[in-house]
């Protein structure tokens, strides 16, 4: 089984609320490929990887407000430009992020 799909069983099974992260595209150079996915925990914290870096920070920030409004998003991850004077990104492509909120059932 997945390592975040086990993480979000655990995490349902406790109550908590979660969002996933999933590539569901590239362009370009990019950390990791289509399907590479990360949990997002409501506290913040992460489990798995979509790359790590500025493009990493804009995404958890993104899954935050998904958390926050309930609403799924999808995400274009700019890793060819950066607002940083000392140059561009690593690995100059484009990711496509869905963000999905999981939260738990009332009953």
């Amino acid at each position: 089984m997945n390592d975040a799909y086990e993480e979000i069983a655990r995490l349902m099974s406790l109550g908590q609320n979660a969002a996933v992260a999933t590539i569901v595209r590239t362009k370009g150079s990019t950390p990791r490929g289509t399907g590479t996915q990360m949990v997002i925990r409501a506290d913040g914290t992460t489990a798995g990887t979509i790359g790590g870096g500025c493009g990493e920070a804009e995404v958890w920030s993104e899954a935050m407000e998904a958390l926050s409004s309930g609403l799924s998003r999808l995400v274009e991850v700019d890793l060819l430009h950066d607002d940083d004077a000392e140059g561009g990104r690593a690995c100059g492509g484009l990711m496509y992020v869905f963000i999905e909120p999981l939260k738990k059932v009332s009953s």
